[in-house]
Formats: structure tokens, sequence, C-alpha cells
């Protein structure tokens, strides 16, 4: 099965898109039709062994509709603004239609104005002598303007010919009526002047109807002209979002600068970006150092420093320095070209309840046609006037129209899915933010979404040395471990800028700790394990390792020489944004669930600081979507929150999987929702304008069925026996056109939407806070006697006894030394563990040989 979009031309209101999509919904093989009116595209999942594009294409044709299919280009253009082709070409309709309306309008109602009425008028078109120049310059004056409104006669009569009348249909049919009632007129007027029937003529002459003609397109023209400037404003995020990429890149080729466009950009590329331009590309910075503005892309407002080796996204911006960076991902790969990409799918896509919207529309059409030749039968057999008849039918023609009904859903995900966009949080279809706004639980991963995923200095306890020593001396230790506990040790050390001197006999004991030789005096930082193998006694601090670890925290212990000198504790710590956002979804009446692979005495620690109540500890990650499926068969709508390889199944299996965005690509590709900015206070947002933007929708459908619910019975006259109310079709296409444009404006509220930002600073770089501890003791390493026997080849007497006996004697920590010449054997007592690779370098440099 393949996705494909579809460029649909000729729509104009939801019965339309409705018409469509049976259309394509009946072919073999196509399925998932979706069909957005604000677009004008189409999406279609087809198997391509059963169906092409080009039979999509013509099943939309033949519906009476045009189409093509509609390629995401793998590199990043300026946008081509069809609506503002749509805008100027109704401006124009608009401007002449009003030139010729005004004058009939004038022609038609001069004697009604409270105003004084030119000779030359009066005598041109007033009193029965004048009634066919009256009524035929009328007619002559609404042709320009049926003219160049000419597309609702020819595609509402298409349309209502191929059996799926649409808005064109009513407009068209509403406006033609009127314009052959006034034609028809003009010739009853013709034969009552020719036959002396004045009665005849002055009936006709009050009833031509000529200026309703052209006062309905007219008006029906302004109600889109400002709806299509009002829909050009939805798409304003994704515009910004294309104009931030460059068009030309500068780029070193053979050490020469060449400027090339975007598109001739190669993985590996070198370009240099100067102060003021934009990244071209996804890459790493080679050469020289800059602040960089990614507000566009991340939505975080303060700029980011960058230097050799950060990572640069493309359509961020260069602030300061002039920097060099090598290409990594170019053209449709780059990030701004998917979130583009991403965010035009989603703003083309159907939320599940416009369908019923769709549905609706697409039997509303037929409807109204019936209903309103049934009123005008109704009035006229009851005795009222041909001309009160046929007002009553083409009133209810062209208020009925089902545009506002159209629009309520597509422009409301348009400008929710851009204001999305625009923060840094990218929603991938109508569907995903509807459904978001239904979630009860969150279930979020620990390590790197509610943590930071590395560990960092929480606590210093000191015991016989201060502060600055103990962490220069863990530094100096730890400076040549690869270890993230020892990184996390190295770092805290140079944020106190407190340098690291040099060790010697340098050597990692594998899950344990390391030792080392500095200023002469042998080290050690480790677990307490290992220190207790080393022979100190720990007893007095043991309490105080077990209170650091029930808060998830790793001790390292650390010594020097005879004595413990303190612990540095490690962790992995909360962001600073973690717990505002676990109290934000509490607000919002949301269960809060905290899933982890961690052990539970760690993830307890965690979920007490952050306030979280349920925690599902141990969890191996291809278990992960089976606790989400537990909670949804308890009846829950679960949002799953995650950044890692091993979330990806349980992304998917949630009913709104969200990634955060510094996580791995199986992890976006799996969501249904992405946080650009790494934030969990995005993901409370992404909730809170999916809840908009349905309370939005849900006004928008109410208030276009109300309108047609109280519009049309008032078109119908039903309101007019009792209180003598009746809507002429100039009101009718006026509220028409309002209702349309009230629809979409109210869905640009949504832009005035407020993502949550943390309550912190930002300068605080992380939610760490280190606590201080002297606990005032002293600690030594126990008194042991440790005894090696050795294998000793080559002595030969006396001499050679005394010489193996008195180097041995001088190794650090021995304290007695036995030889034997009958067994070749050397015993060897001693204060500390000494490897036989130290024996064997002592007893070499005697001139004998161990025997391993």
């Amino acid at each position: 099965m393949t996705k494909e979009n579809f460029n649909v031309t000729g729509m104009s209101c939801s019965a339309c898109s409705a018409r469509v999509e049976k259309a394509v919904g009946k072919i073999v093989g196509a399925e998932n039709v979706s069909v957005n009116l604000l677009t004008n595209s189409m999406q279609v999942k087809f198997d391509e062994a059963t169906v092409s594009a080009a039979q999509i294409v013509d099943a939309v044709i033949n519906a009476g509709y045009g189409a093509s299919p509609k390629k995401i280009s793998a590199q990043i253009k300026t946008p081509e603004r069809t609506i503002d082709g749509e805008i100027d070409a109704m401006k124009f309709r608009l401007k002449w239609s009003i030139i010729f309306l005004l004058p009939t309008i004038y022609i038609a109602m001069h004697n009604l104005l409270p105003l004084a009425t030119p000779q030359i008028v009066t005598e041109l078109f007033d009193g029965r002598a004048n009634a066919v120049t009256f009524a035929f310059a009328q007619f002559l004056l609404i042709l320009p303007i049926m003219y160049l409104n000419r597309k609702y006669y020819v595609n509402g009569f298409k349309t209502l010919l191929a059996g799926a009348p649409n808005m064109d249909s009513l407009v068209g049919l509403g406006s033609m009526s009127a314009a052959m009632f006034g034609a028809f007129a003009l010739i009853r007027i013709g034969q009552g002047l020719g036959t002396g029937n004045f009665q005849l003529v002055d009936e006709y002459s009050r009833n031509l109807y000529f200026e309703s003609a052209g006062m309905i397109v007219t008006l029906i023209t302004v109600g889109k002209f400002f709806e299509a400037r009002a829909k050009g404003k939805t798409s304003q995020a994704v515009e910004k979002l294309m104009n931030l990429a460059p068009k030309t890149a500068t780029v070193l080729r053979g050490n020469v600068e060449v400027t090339i466009p975007v598109e001739e950009l190669i993985i590996g590329d070198e370009v240099i970006v100067k102060p003021g331009e934009s990244f071209a590309a996804d890459g790493v910075i080679v050469d020289g150092s800059t602040t960089v503005d990614e507000s566009a892309i991340t939505g975080e407002s303060l700029p980011v420093e960058k230097i050799i080796g950060s990572n640069v996204t493309s359509g961020t911006i260069n602030q300061s320095g002039c920097v060099k960076f090598r290409a990594v991902k170019v053209g449709g790969e780059t990030t701004i070209s998917k979130i583009i990409a991403l965010v035009e799918e989603a703003s083309a896509s159907k939320a599940p309840i416009a369908k019923t919207a769709d549905k609706v529309a697409g039997v509303f059409v037929p409807a109204v046609i019936v209903i309103s030749i049934v009123a005008g039968s109704f009035w006229l057999i009851n005795g009222a006037g041909v001309e009160f008849a046929f007002s009553i039918a083409v009133s209810i023609l062209v208020i009925s129209c089902p545009c506002a009904l159209g629009l309520a859903t597509p422009v409301a995900i348009m400008v929710g899915t851009g204001k999305g966009a625009e923060n840094g949080i990218l929603i991938k279809s109508g569907e995903a933010l509807e459904t978001a706004h239904a979630i009860d639980t969150v279930v979020v991963d620990k390590t790197g979404t509610l943590t930071e995923g590395k560990p960092f200095v929480t606590n210093i306890i000191t015991c016989s040395v201060d502060e600055q020593t103990l962490i220069e001396i863990a530094a100096t230790l730890e400076n040549r471990s690869e270890h993230p506990l020892a990184q996390a040790v190295t770092t805290f050390a140079t944020d106190k800028k407190i340098s690291p001197r040099s060790a010697e006999n340098f050597q990692a004991v594998f899950g344990k700790g390391v030792r080392g030789v500095i200023d002469g005096v042998e080290c050690f930082a480790g677990n307490e394990n290992f220190l207790s193998e080393l022979g100190f006694k720990l007893d007095g601090l043991h309490e105080k390792i077990q209170s650091l670890a029930a808060e998830g925290k790793t001790p390292i212990i650390f010594a020097r020489g005879e004595k413990i000198l303190g612990i540095i504790a490690a962790a992995d710590v909360e962001k600073k944004n973690s717990a505002q956002a676990v109290a934000e979804f509490k607000n919002l009446g949301i269960d809060v669930i905290m899933l982890t692979g961690d052990n539970e005495r760690t993830a307890q620690a965690v979920a007490n600081r952050l306030g979280i109540e349920k925690i599902v500890a141990g969890v191996l990650p291809e278990h992960k979507a089976r606790e989400i499926e537990r909670l949804q068969a308890q009846g829950r709508k679960v949002a799953m929150i995650g950044d890692g390889i091993n979330d990806a199944p349980a992304l998917a299996k949630a009913d709104v999987g969200i990634a955060i965005g510094a996580g791995t690509d199986v992890a976006i590709e799996s969501a249904d929702a992405i946080l650009v900015r790494n934030d969990l206070l995005d993901a409370v947002s992404a909730i809170k304008l999916s809840r908009a933007v349905m309370t939005n929708i849900k006004q928008n459908l109410f208030w276009a069925f109300f309108y047609n619910v109280i519009c049309i019975p008032l078109a119908a006259g039903i309101f007019y026996p009792t209180f003598g109310l009746k809507l002429s079709p100039m009101i009718g296409a006026a509220a028409m056109s309002m209702s349309s444009l009230c629809v979409v404006m109210n869905a640009l509220r949504l832009r005035m939407f407020k993502v949550n930002r943390s309550i912190t600073s930002d300068e605080t770089p992380r939610n760490v806070e280190v606590r201080v501890e002297n606990l005032q003791t002293e600690i030594f390493k126990e008194a042991i006697q440790m005894q090696t026997t050795l294998k000793i080849e080559g002595m030969m007497c006396k001499h050679c006894q005394k010489h193996v006996h008195d180097a041995l004697a001088k190794m650090d920590g021995v304290t007695d030394v036995e030889v034997s010449l009958e067994n070749n054997s050397a015993t060897v007592t001693a204060t500390r563990e000494i490897s036989l690779d130290d024996f064997a370098k002592v007893i070499d440099d005697a001139g004998y040989e161990l025997v391993r």
C-alpha cells in the first residue's frame, strides 16, 4: 500500500468534498480517502498493484472536478501561494461586479432612496412608458456580472446534472432563476405595453429581480473574498518555516568558496555561514563558534551557543560568529524539510469529527433544492403571488449553502497544527489532534524523558578533608575514566573551576572503581565493595551509603593512602520542567504513570520528587507496549511519551504517541506527535492545544448547523403569516457569506493560543541541587596481613637467597620475607595486595625469574 497526495480543483463546499471522497472510495484497492476542502487536496492510501494514480485522477474528473498528483518536493522552495492567485482573481471579479451592480441597484430602487432623483433618470426610467427601458437597462447591466461570476453557473449546473449538487448549484440556481424571472418579466412588460394591459406592466415592473440576480453572486463573491483572505492566514506557520531556508549556500570546493543553489548541496560539503545567514542543511560545526537563533524550529527564544562538534539545524539563523559546518543531511532529509512536510500533511488530513459533517453535507444540498421547490409550491398553491413564491424559493437556495459546514473542521485543524509547529509541537494528523483531547492517562518513560538521561553530581560528603580537596582528588582520579559517573564528577569539577592534577599508575577495576598514584600516594575511588576489599572499614558510612541509594543515587567513595576522604553521589536527575509538567497534567485531570526499566527503589525516589503517584518499574523494553494495552483494556485513553528505540512499540500502541524530539528516529517515526524542544511541558501544551481545537471545531459545527436550522425556516416564510418576516434573496446571500466568514474567523482565534512555558529561570541549565555535608569523622584502612608464596628460578647460593630477600623486602607494604633455597621459593607478608606483575618486575631486576 502507498499513500499519495492529490490536488483537487473545482470544490466549493463540503458537498463537493463528500462527492469526491465517495467517487474515489468506490475504486477497488483505494482506501482511507480524505479530501480537504480548505487545502483543495486529497490523501489516498491505495494498492499500486490494483489501482494507479491515473485511475484515481480519472475518478475525480468523472465526478465533475479536476485532479492531479501532488508530489512533496525533496528541496525547500518558496511556497506557491495559490491562495494569492485566487484572492487576486476574486478581487478583480468583485471590483467589476460592484461597478456594474451599483447602477443596477440605483435604477431598480432610486425611487426608494431619500435623495432627489435627477431629471435624466426620471425621463429615462420612470413611468409606464419607460417600463421596457427600466427593465432592459437592468438586464444589460447584470450580464457582465453574471459573466464575471460564471463559475457558479458552470460548476453548479455541471454538478447538478451529474447528480451531485453543491454550493455552486444553489447559488447558480438562485441567481439564474432570478435573472430568468426578470427576462420573463421583461417579455410580459412588452406584451402589456403592446396590448394596452397596463396592470400587467405595473405588476412585472415591480418584480423584476434583476438586481437580486446580480446581488446574489456579488455578495457570495464578497464572502468568498474575505474567506479566502482569512484562509490565507491559516497557512502562515508553514510559509514562515519555508521562507527561513536560504536559497543559496557558500561551500568550499577545492579550497575555493563557491555560491551554489541549496538544491546542489551534497552530504559532506563544507558550508560557510556568516552572521545573519541561515544554515542551509543539518550538519556539524567544524570551524568557529557562534550563537544560533533556533526559535523558528524549537520555539525557544534564547540563542544557543555552538562550538566545534555542535550540531546545527537547517533553517536556524547564525547570530554572531562566522562558522564552517559539514553537511550531514541535505534536501528533503533536513529537519526543516521534514517539519514542513509533516505539518502540510497534518493540515491536509481530516479529523474523524469531520466525517459526520461531510455525510450531512452530502445529502444537504439535494434536500435544500427539494425544500426550495416544496416551499415555493406551497405558497403558490395557497394563493401567494408568483413573485412572492419565487422569492421564497430563491431565498432558500442562496441562504442554505453548506460552506460553513465544510470549513468548520479543516480551518481549525490547519490553524491548530500550524500553531503547534510554531512552538516546536509537531502533530502528524488531524486524527491525532482530535484523539489527544480525550486523553485521561499519560504514561511517561523515565530515562531521557522525565530525567536528563545522564548522571549529575548531587551530593558531596566530606570526612577528613575540605570540599575542594575532595573534588580535586576525585577529578584527578576520574579524569582518565570514560564511565558516565566519572564524567559527572569531572563535569562538576569543571563547573566549580577546579582543575585535575596528574595521576600515575592509573588502573580501572571493572565493576568496582579506579586507583592511581597522586603526589606519590595511592588513591582509590569506587563502590562500597571495592573499598572494603582494600581493607577500609566502612561501618560508619554504611547508613549514609544506603540512604543515598534509597534516593536513587549512586555513591562513589574516595580514599587516599590509609584514609577515607569522602563520598560523591551522582544520579540521573529530573529535567527542570518535569515536576511542573506533572502538576499541569494533574490540573487537566490526567493520571500520570511513570514507566521504567529501573529498579523500584530508584523509580520510587524519582516519582516522589516529581509528585508521581503511580509507577511501573522493572519493565523490559518488549513489555512496555503490553502495559499500554493493559491500561487501554481498562477503558482508558492513553498517551505514551518516550524517546528511545525501546519506546517505539509503546508509542505506536498508545492512542497518542508523543516522542521527545531529541530521541531516536525510530521513536519519532512511531509517534503521532513530536516535541522538538525536548521539553515535557510541550506535551501538556499539545493536549491543551487539542482541547482548544476540538472546542473550536464544535463551536464552528454548532453555528453552521444552528445557522441553517434558523435561516431555512425563516427563508421559507414560516414566520411571515404571524410576524411578517420574510428574507429577500439578497439578504439570504449576504447571510450565507457571513456564516462562512464567521467560521473562518472563529478558527483564526486559535492563533492566540499560548503554549506552556517553564516557571523556572531559563538561565538554570538543569534541576540539580548539590547537597554538601561534613561527617567530621576519620575512617582508616584496617591493618591487614596478606601472605603470598612465590616460586623463583635461578637461586644457586646464600648470596642469591640474600639478593632476593632484600629486593622483596624493599617493596611498599611488605612487612616480612622468608626465602627458601631448598624449595626455590619466597613467602611474602604485606599490608596490601601486590600483583604478580609487580613481584615479577622486582625479581627480574634482581637477576632471577618468577615462575607463574
